[in-house]
């Protein structure tokens, strides 16, 4: 199975209070859980930061149950 890449964006949190960022986390069957990586993009405006999201990659809304500083995911 390849690694399967997915971004969180996430509004303002504890790490950047200024700031939107999206994360970039890696998925591999050799975790069980999704592995952060070191990639982040920040900015203090959503919308120019969605300016960011590669056009092949899907906008997801953040679930119910999600931490609520998450606006977002990207597959």
């Amino acid at each position: 199975m390849a690694d399967f890449a997915m971004w969180t964006v996430y509004d303002h949190p504890a790490d950047y209070p200024d700031y939107f960022v999206a994360r970039k986390w890696i998925i591999n069957r050799n975790h069980a859980e999704p592995q952060p990586t070191d990639e982040v993009i920040v900015n203090a405006d959503l919308n120019v930061l969605r300016g960011h999201k590669p056009p092949w990659l899907y906008s997801m809304p953040r679930h119910q149950n999600d931490d609520p500083c998450i606006v977002e995911t990207w597959f």
